[in-house]
């Protein structure tokens, strides 16, 4: 469990503000069972998060990301963010680094799949866990796992839930994700946000650089991520909830988001 002070390593002075003073480049700061703060925070070192266990959704500055289950996401130093997450039980690796190569992959937010042998190297990297004292071996794996990192990361853009800044599609977002297990009808939304159905598609693509169908289309995968996690229901039933009338067509729309088909935990597959 995390220390009300001290987090990943940093001691919090002010909600949200934290002074650095561990001496090494780089460190591992690994926690079961995870706990979330509610409120933004932001620090000077560079962030690398596994998810090892469950789902992690992190809210930086007008978007949100999924990082689901052995995802992996780059957070650039000065960025301010928070996390949240449904999940019964998360697992999570982060590793901080003081200084990156200077090349722009590092300046920018990346989620993605974390392929076998980045997750190999950070398995390996556990044993360093939580260790803020000078170790040769741990410094330059470290930097070796750093410099790989733009090889590694496959972006997937689809797992980015952009948020609307015109405040007359904050409700239909809130809408839709309300009541994405229903149909929606072009109308009805616009009516909802007080403008014609043309302007209300213009500007929600011009606000979040995607199509009302595809936020639409993305919530629900988003969704169903999360009812995958849960180990309660079949991916027929997980199909049903969140608004496909077949699993055929879920687990195409799945595919398209994902770039992999869905499966259901190991444990859930034994009942």
């Amino acid at each position: 469990m995390q220390n009300d002070k001290v987090k990943c390593g940093l001691t919090e002075i002010k909600e949200g503000k934290y002074i650095d003073d561990i001496p090494i480049d780089a460190y591992v700061w690994f926690e079961e069972n995870w706990e979330h703060d509610e409120y933004e925070h932001k620090h000077t070192r560079y962030q690398l998060t596994y998810v090892a266990e469950g789902y992690q959704y992190f809210h930086i500055e007008k978007k949100i990301y999924l990082v689901p289950q052995n995802h992996i996401i780059w957070i650039p130093t000065g960025k301010e963010h928070r996390t949240t997450s449904e999940a019964k039980m998360v697992h999570l690796m982060v590793v901080l680094f003081n200084s990156v190569p200077d090349d722009d992959f590092y300046k920018n937010v990346h989620v993605s799949l974390a392929p076998t042998v980045l997750k190999e190297m950070l398995l390996y990297a556990a044993k360093w866990n939580k260790v803020l004292i000078e170790d040769n071996e741990q410094q330059l794996f470290l930097k070796a796992m750093l410099h790989s990192l733009p090889n590694f990361c496959e972006e997937n853009n689809g797992l980015q839930i952009p948020v609307p800044t015109d405040s007359r599609l904050i409700p239909i977002c809130n809408y839709i994700n309300t009541n994405y297990r229903y149909s929606f009808d072009s109308d009805d939304l616009a009516t909802k946000a007080k403008m014609s159905v043309r302007t209300l598609q213009r500007i929600f693509k011009h606000e979040t650089g995607i199509t009302l169908q595809k936020y639409v289309q993305l919530i629900r995968i988003l969704k169903s991520i999360e009812l995958i996690d849960s180990q309660q229901y079949t991916l027929s039933e997980i199909a049903y909830q969140v608004g496909y009338q077949s699993l055929s067509a879920f687990t195409s729309s799945y595919a398209s988001i994902m770039k992999t088909k869905p499966k259901l935990k190991k444990d859930m597959l034994k009942k």
